[in-house]
């Protein structure tokens, strides 16, 4: 490990802060997202209870999530322009998914909670909030497979825009700007697949299986609404390992970062790290150990995208451009981590102090 991080160059050490703040996003923003997706599932005596105590739990922080997900992309802009060129490209639909419901749900969250129109409205408000929560991370995971696939790389080289890197050598007469296929497989195929659906339900479950467990430690006090929360949580882990299942089966048979991630190596003791992470969480749902159940649910959700990033590795896009190849110049690079490290000695205390101050009952 210590000869890994050593022959690191500022390119890679730059990306590993873009993985930690998407890690952070997961943890934070994950969990609100598998909140509204119980909000909009919320059922039985006390279906008005667990509404109020997923809002009272998102309420404080629920807009300071997204900071991590602020330093994704800037971070991407500036230090590797030809990567986030690609995505916003290729990814212009589902990213501008993402987009809209991360905006309609924030919205929604505010003007149903401030509503003081009739109880109809609030519910008009309440269902836009909930819908958005859970089609946002659908997308997001749908993203993610689209550029495990390797879809997003073939499709920069069918449009002729992919960087130098990432072309194959018989696309080298290929024009800028002219495009070999329809608009449909540039745009959509790479997104839309049995396998970026196995993703984005995977990310579905994931977040929802954090959002219950966590909401297990917010009712502490109440046992009954503990209940309801943690066969939630016990019926997304489920859910989850089912869809994971699915997707490492389909993504291994195309090959590429799929088949490194299933391959035997490396990977053997990170997916075991995985499903013992996984298999924890449950037994302490199952022995009402909530708060050992949110570590273990964490660390799950840790240990998947590490493992996906871990088998993409040094590539920033499959199946050919790497984080060196799209990198800025190195001096961008040096002062981005420097602003970096300065900005985290600012944000990350403030974000702890924020939720000790809303959440000291927990």
């Amino acid at each position: 490990m210590i000869a890994f991080l050593q022959g690191l160059t500022a390119a890679e050490w730059t990306a590993w802060v873009v993985v930690v703040a998407l890690n952070a996003y997961m943890l934070f923003a994950g969990a609100d997202f598998g909140g509204g997706v119980w909000d909009l599932f919320a059922s039985g005596p006390r279906r008005r209870e667990q509404r109020e105590l997923i809002s009272h739990a998102i309420g404080p922080i629920w807009e300071a999530n997204h900071v991590w997900l602020i330093v994704v992309v800037v971070v991407l802009f500036v230090c590797f322009p030809p990567a986030f060129a690609a995505f916003g490209t290729v990814l212009h639909i589902p990213l501008s998914l993402m987009l809209i419901g991360i905006v309609l749900r924030g919205s929604a969250f505010v003007f149903r909670a401030y509503s003081y129109g009739p109880r109809t409205e609030q519910r008009r408000w309440g269902q836009v909030f909930a819908i958005s929560s859970l089609v946002t991370p659908v997308v997001l995971g749908m993203c993610v497979g689209a550029v495990a696939s390797g879809r997003v790389g073939d499709a920069l080289a069918a449009i002729g825009h992919a960087p130098a890197a990432v072309l194959p050598s018989s696309a080298s007469s290929v024009s800028l700007g002219t495009p070999r296929a329809s608009f449909s497989s540039l745009y959509v195929v790479p997104w839309l697949s049995p396998f970026t659906i196995a993703v984005g339900a995977m990310a579905l479950a994931l977040f929802s299986f954090l959002g219950a467990t966590y909401l297990t430690v917010e009712a502490e006090g109440d046992a009954e609404l503990q209940d309801d929360f943690r066969r939630r949580a016990l019926g997304s882990a489920v859910s989850s390992m089912v869809a994971a299942t699915i997707a490492l089966v389909l993504g291994a048979t195309r090959g590429g970062v799929m088949a490194r991630l299933a391959g035997i190596g490396w990977s053997l003791p990170l997916l075991i790290a995985s499903g013992l992470a996984c298999v924890a969480s449950i037994v302490a749902l199952l022995q009402r150990r909530y708060r050992l159940a949110r570590l273990g649910a964490g660390a799950w959700v840790t240990l998947v995208l590490w493992g996906w990033v871990m088998a993409q590795f040094p590539l920033i896009i499959p199946p050919s451009l790497t984080i060196d190849a799209a990198a800025a110049p190195t001096r961008v690079l040096t002062d981005t981590l420097a602003v970096l490290a300065v900005g985290g000695v600012m944000l990350i205390p403030s974000l702890w102090y924020l939720i000790k101050v809303f959440k000291t009952e927990n």
